[in-house]
């Protein structure tokens, strides 16, 4: 295992084209980092730079503290797990997760290349399917024999490339867990790639929100979530994404599209002498009056709406509202909608509510939310002007807490298996004898 640290990282193409643009991040020996953010933000350049597959314009990228911008990738110990899982089709599966014990000629014994092959299939569950070529495999399968060539080379970090793009949403869900379980018990330094947001919100200790090749924020999932840095990363991280409306400050009342909301000193210090802000409001924060107990209703905003179109999903239900911005924040709103990937669609509120609830299309709803659930953004920097630096860092140490624990039980686990490994050679020897 080998921390990585990459300090104030850029990458220039010939033709002047900044793909990464000063990025520093340093990632601790053991932690689990997603880089994420929408197509063309840098998150794959990046990743190829820390392998060697990409040169480093400037900046540096240290790896296990010692600088590495110079080494080819063959010499950086660095196990990459690609994308299109690139085996060998003409060899077996036993003989694909060999390969790179094999390539390093003499360096390791037949038993030696056995011995770590067998370790890898038992972790990845692929025993039963040693002597199969890849074309006979599933791409969950395929996916699991490109890791467990990652794994035999006991390298010093894994590095994951969007590696469960090709597949379909179940095996997307079975691999995930998979790979959480492997880095889980492994323990080793692994910085992945995606842009699916469950994937990053379900995977990663940190995950790192890139736009435009510039580091938005680096912070925990739920620290993300719940205290993101600006309009940028509020948008990006939340499936459904948070809902944004214009809110116009007249006196101590924030006018929206849909609803008055008192302002409370929280709210009145954020917006300080501005007249207009844009106000972020997660799905989820909303809640139908009729599910509700009473005496929760009084303390919070009742609204009335009329619902365009509802999702029943079985667990949840959204529905749609429509409303219609504000010019004063209206280009900001379109930038932020192109960046992350949008349609430039009609502006419509995404409400999360209880399956239970009865609210359904064409129908008007009473709903309810909590105006501390409110963030507000200034609307030309995009700043969060609602976050709170204290309950960030509590977030953080949690989740770093959090993280000490799940390697503590690794290196538990470790020690456990080898005691049981090397009783099982003693008693096989004895029985030999």
């Amino acid at each position: 295992m080998a921390s990585i640290t990459l300090d104030n990282v850029v990458k220039t193409y010939p033709d002047g084209f900044t793909a990464v643009k000063g990025v520093s991040l340093d990632i601790a020996d053991g932690e689990f980092v997603i880089l994420v953010g929408p197509s063309g933000c840098g998150k794959s350049t990046l990743l190829r730079m820390i392998v060697g597959l990409e040169d480093i314009s400037d900046g540096e990228l240290r790896i296990a503290d010692e600088v590495v911008n110079d080494k080819a990738p063959r010499d950086r110990d660095l196990a990459m797990v690609f994308q299109n899982y690139a085996l060998y089709p003409h060899l077996t599966v036993y003989e694909n997760i060999a390969f790179p014990l094999r390539l390093a000629k003499g360096e390791y014994t037949d038993e030696q290349i056995d011995e770590r092959v067998r370790e890898a299939s038992r972790l990845l569950e692929l025993d039963e399917h040693l002597e199969r070529k890849p074309a006979n495999l599933s791409g969950g399968q395929r996916q699991r024999v490109a890791m467990g060539r990652a794994i035999v080379r006991r390298a010093k970090a894994f590095l994951f490339d969007e590696p469960l793009s090709n597949l379909d949403a179940k095996l997307r869900g079975q691999m995930r867990t998979e790979i959480a379980r492997l880095q889980r018990n492994l323990a080793t330094t692994t910085v992945y790639v995606t842009h699916d947001q469950t994937e990053a919100m379900t995977l990663g200790d940190r995950v790192a929100v890139l736009r435009r090749g510039e580091l938005q924020q680096v912070a925990s999932p739920r620290g993300l979530y719940d205290q993101p840095i600006n309009l940028f990363v509020a948008g990006f991280i939340g499936s459904p994404p948070m809902n944004f409306l214009p809110g116009i400050v007249e006196g101590d009342v924030l006018r929206l599209p849909i609803v008055d909301v008192p302002m409370d000193e929280r709210m009145r210090a954020a917006v300080g002498d501005r007249e207009v802000v844009i106000v972020g409001i997660r799905p989820d924060a909303f809640e139908d009056v009729d599910t509700m107990e009473p005496d929760r209703a009084d303390a919070g905003v009742r609204l009335e709406v009329d619902v365009d179109v509802t999702e029943w999903l079985g667990e949840v239900l959204y529905a749609y509202i429509p409303f219609e911005t504000h010019e004063a924040v209206q280009a900001q709103l379109e930038e932020l909608d192109r960046d992350l990937d949008g349609e430039g669609m009609r502006t419509q509120l995404i409400i999360s509510l209880d399956a239970a609830s009865t609210v359904r299309a064409g129908d008007p709803a009473e709903l309810w939310f909590d105006p501390a659930s409110l963030h507000l953004f200034d609307p030309e920097s995009g700043d969060n002007l609602t976050r709170s630096e204290e309950r960030a860092a509590e977030l953080e140490d949690q989740a770093r807490a959090m993280r000490e624990r799940a390697l503590e039980r690794a290196k538990r686990r470790a020690e456990k298996d080898g005691q049981q490994d090397g009783e099982r050679a003693t008693q096989t020897a004895r029985t030999r004898r």
